[in-house]
């Protein structure tokens, strides 16, 4: 097993254009920038697989299969996509299939269809398999586990494996909620890492590579500018929807507010309203007094918002709902899984003959948060405290774990 982390000396290319409608330079420089203005030695007069998807460009936003393309020496060979396809139109949870990329004319092989790992008559040909996708700091999103299987099928087939880091948009210091029970293992969780994990997706493909036995050839391009306390909106960086429901970088925190909810399909999170996450409502809530419940609890950097509001598409398309919208007034501040614990404990609270559990989709539910003992503290009337107590010794083990794996500080 071998780890290598690049240098970073490099100055960020960027386009000469600078006329009016130009972005202004990025104060953080892409693992991606880094490769392209300085290629490493490892990748020269190789031929290279890129694991990417619509997220994958440089600070200048040209396509990283485009930048790569460009490297004199090298020649990409074949793109993986995840979920939500190459090119990000594919919708979640939807299959794609292999196809070839229109614009670069490079075969491109599906990771969410018949299989989520690249399989050896993907890799035939490829002597360097790179990772470029924008992760969102959740532990039920999809991308790492791609990357994660990426990392398996480079260990099975003798390949060395390359992330090209990208910044954490919850920054890297935040890390929150329960760590997950093996015992729920999916694909929206592989490994027992908390809810919120505070790592860019280079730091945790090193903790994942060591600590749950993948053991792969791996090489890590850091980012140049970027720290820990960093909200994704001073990076100078242009977000890029991760997916359709994550249409803006304030998107990840309300996502990580509301996710698991959203897997019962019992409460709408607003996915089929302009704000998918923000939302938190039902036929049967009342809205002002879920908000005055809420506000009540005086949670760090959020408000309450009552309102009304019919959803356009969805689970609850064109239902009349009452419920409250999430504002998020002071990012640094706010913790989106206590928040979520609110959520559900003033539901159970002011709604106890709802039984929102009781759904074919609790198994999801239990999934997302990692466990089944939130559902279990929750329908017995536990305080959002208690719960929140009850995970923080094994957040505390991550904690320590984690530091071995820090790339930035």
């Amino acid at each position: 097993m071998k780890e290598l982390i690049f240098g970073c000396c490099t100055l960020l290319f960027l386009t000469a254009a600078c006329g009016a409608g130009t972005p202004a330079p990025a104060q953080v420089k892409l693992g991606v920038d880094v490769l392209v203005s300085d290629p490493p030695a490892l990748i020269q007069g190789k031929r290279l697989g890129l694991i990417t998807n619509a997220t994958g460009l440089t600070s200048s936003h040209e396509s990283s299969i485009d930048a790569l393309r460009r490297i004199p020496g090298v020649q990409l060979v074949a793109l993986f996509g995840p979920e939500h396809g190459v090119r990000g139109d594919a919708e979640a949870g939807v299959a794609v299939e292999g196809y070839v990329d229109a614009r670069s004319g490079i075969r491109v092989f599906s990771l969410y269809g018949r299989t989520h790992k690249p399989t050896a008559e993907m890799l035939q040909g490829v002597e360097l398999l790179l990772y470029d996708i924008q992760d969102i700091g959740s532990r039920p999103y999809t991308y790492v586990y791609t990357m994660a299987y990426g990392m398996e099928a480079a260990r099975e087939n003798n390949i060395p494996f390359v992330v090209l880091d990208r910044p954490d948009p919850l920054g890297g210091e935040l890390v929150e909620g329960p760590v997950l029970d093996p015992r729920f293992s999916s694909g929206i969780g592989r490994y027992p890492i908390p809810y919120v994990y505070g790592l860019t997706a280079g730091e945790l493909a090193r903790l994942i590579n060591e600590e749950f036995g993948i053991g792969c050839d791996l090489s890590v391009v850091p980012m140049e500018g970027w720290r820990r306390e960093m909200a994704f909106e001073e990076t100078g960086l242009m977000w890029v929807p991760t997916s359709p429901h994550i249409p803006q970088a304030q998107s990840v925190r309300h996502c990580a507010a509301t996710g698991a909810i959203g897997e019962l399909h019992q409460v709408d999170v607003g996915v089929g309203m302009p704000g998918p996450f923000e939302y938190v409502g039902t036929p049967w809530i009342d809205a002002d007094e879920l908000a005055a419940e809420l506000n009540a609890r005086h949670l760090p950097g959020v408000f309450f918002r009552p309102l009304h509001y019919t959803p356009f598409y969805g689970t609850f398309k064109g239902r009349k709902l009452q419920g409250v919208q999430i504002h998020i007034l002071d990012r640094r501040r706010f913790q989106p899984v206590a928040t979520q614990i609110n959520l559900l404990c003033a539901l159970q609270k002011l709604y106890p003959e709802q039984n929102i559990y009781d759904t074919p989709r609790l198994d999801m539910f239990n999934k997302a948060m990692g466990t089944d003992r939130v559902r279990q503290q929750v329908r017995a009337g536990a305080s959002a405290e208690e719960i929140i107590t009850s995970w923080q010794s094994g957040l505390q083990q991550f904690e320590l774990l984690r530091q071995k794996y820090l790339l930035y500080r």
